[in-house]
């Protein structure tokens, strides 16, 4: 579970995340060894590193001066698996975690308080693991998001259903508010905010499948400028390819945890 995602860009310039209700807001790895998880991911998409106020066993990772992602040293510790996780602002970490629990959705970690925020790590009806955070922003946070160097897939049983149950908690495309539209396109589900695609809900993963890959999860994927380097960088420092095809890479870091590349350009 991410305990660095206040505040990411260290700036005091923020505002709250009832702002951006149900957006995703951050994205997270859990790790067991931060120094080689930095040299992997600074090996494959170039990033830098930036300690926190929360301690030795988290880091903000930066791409190009900007906040991309949180990783934190405690899958051992805590005995939680090597994983990325996407976070999604919440008006209330405990309404959010009344709204899971009353629609099927289960509660891992949380809420606990991580100043200036609290934060819950959470898994919808079919088991795809998502946390919320209550608490404060950074504007240069929103600007990246909007620049789109990452976005988030749902792989799931049903997308319709999926959707149903992530609107009834996040108020997606609720009537009178202008945060988040909902549309239905092709064999898949996108919510956009501000025009910008924030995630997608597709059909096709299986509840009991033993390949993690397979069951119902968060995908996170990363906008970069050569797939195919990205392809190499992570094979020579211990990662592996999932899956590969035209545009894009499914990789697995050196400790396990999958993400996929995507070739930069228009959604």
């Amino acid at each position: 579970m991410n305990h660095d995602m206040p505040s990411p860009s260290g700036t005091t310039d923020v505002f709250p995340t009832h702002s951006v209700f149900g957006t995703p807001c951050w994205v997270s790895l859990t790790s067991r060894d931060l120094g080689t998880t930095e040299e992997f991911y600074g090996a494959v998409l170039g990033w830098r590193w930036r300690s926190v106020r929360l301690g030795e066993r988290f880091r903000v990772a930066l791409a190009d001066g900007a906040p991309v992602a949180g990783v934190a040293a405690v899958a051992d510790m805590w005995r939680m698996a090597v994983a990325w996780t996407p976070y999604f602002a919440a008006r209330s970490a405990d309404e959010a975690v009344a709204r899971v629990q009353e629609r099927g959705g289960t509660l891992a970690v949380g809420p606990i308080s991580l100043p200036p925020g609290r934060a819950a790590l959470l898994a919808d009806r079919d088991g795809a693991t998502f946390g919320v955070w209550e608490g404060e922003l950074s504007t240069d946070w929103l600007s990246w998001q909007r620049s789109q160097p990452s976005f988030i897939r749902l792989h799931t049983r049903d997308a319709f259903d999926a959707a149903i149950f992530y609107g009834e908690v996040f108020d997606w495309g609720t009537t009178g508010t202008d945060r988040t539209e909902v549309a239905y396109e092709g064999d898949e589900v996108v919510l956009r905010g501000d025009g910008h695609v924030l995630a997608c809900i597709q059909s096709g993963a299986l509840g009991s499948a033993p390949d993690p890959t397979i069951r119902p999860h968060w995908q996170v994927h990363f906008t970069v400028a050569d797939v195919d380097a990205c392809v190499r960088a992570a094979e020579r420092h211990g990662g592996g390819v999932v899956t590969r095809r035209d545009g894009e890479a499914v990789l697995r870091d050196n400790e396990g945890a999958v993400f996929t590349v995507t070739a930069r350009r228009g959604r």
